[in-house]
């Protein structure tokens, strides 16, 4: 539990309830930030504080301390208060849907990050994946491309449980997954990965991934592009359905 935001609630005599109102937050929102590691939005941090009268950092100490590298940060503010996500992935599957094993070696397969921070960024990426189990998940509909499916990533045993777990999430009514199938021939997916993400005020953002770290869009024009690639993979993937038989499917040949 964040110890230090429930002893400024007993002292002002507050509720998360009442501190929700004051800060222009949902209950269960403000409720969560009792959980240690739950951080607020910058802006609700501050209001919360002025709330609670107290220093931003005697609730929220150094977030520079988090696992997550300084550039990702903007970006997991977004999606941990995102109320859909819409994911495109062509080479591997998105963070949130990876398995411990499968995460390992996509982090330190290529051997790119130092051996001694891939256990670093494997529980980031790990914990990330609590927002797909809280009581007010948000909507997550990815498309993949087939190519995910058929890429030995850690290994026959990794490949199995990893698509096996994608069956598994898909049985969520909150979590879809597509799978734009091989016979595609050229789409907007060939340009690489993108995130878009919608709000609780109904604001969308963008996220593009390289190999050196990402980008938080934000501008209109952007925004657009992004959208229209997104209703292009969208348009040439297959139905939910499909795609989970798909994943059974190739499942089956991992072994």
């Amino acid at each position: 539990m964040n110890d230090a935001l429930r002893a400024a609630l007993n002292e002002t005599g507050l509720t998360t309830e009442a501190l929700a109102e004051r800060v222009g937050v949902d209950p269960k929102t403000a409720g969560r930030w009792l959980s240690e590691g739950r951080i607020p939005h910058p802006r609700h941090r501050m209001a919360a504080a002025e709330v609670l009268q107290r220093d931003v950092v005697d609730i929220w100490p150094d977030t520079s301390r988090r696992r997550e590298p300084i550039w990702f940060r903007p970006w997991q503010e977004i999606e941990r208060d995102a109320v859909s996500l819409r994911w495109f992935e062509p080479l591997v599957l998105p963070g949130l849907l990876q398995t411990e094993a499968y995460a390992r070696a996509v982090l330190g397969g290529a051997g790119l990050i130092p051996r001694a921070d891939v256990a670093r960024h494997l529980t980031a990426r790990l914990n990330r994946q609590g927002a797909l189990r809280r009581d007010d998940p948000p909507q997550l509909t990815a498309v993949i491309d087939e190519a995910v499916l058929r890429r030995p990533v850690g290994g026959p045993a990794t490949m199995r449980e990893q698509l096996q777990a994608i069956v598994t999430a898909c049985a969520e009514s909150h979590v879809r997954v597509h799978v734009v199938p091989s016979t595609v021939g050229e789409y907007a997916g060939l340009n690489g990965p993108f995130v878009l993400a919608t709000s609780p005020d109904h604001r969308v953002a963008g996220y593009l991934d390289n190999l050196l770290q990402g980008q938080v869009v934000s501008d209109p024009d952007d925004l657009a592009a992004i959208m229209a690639a997104w209703e292009n993979v969208r348009g040439e993937a297959l139905s939910h359905r499909q795609s989970v038989d798909l994943f059974a499917e190739v499942a089956e040949t991992w072994t």
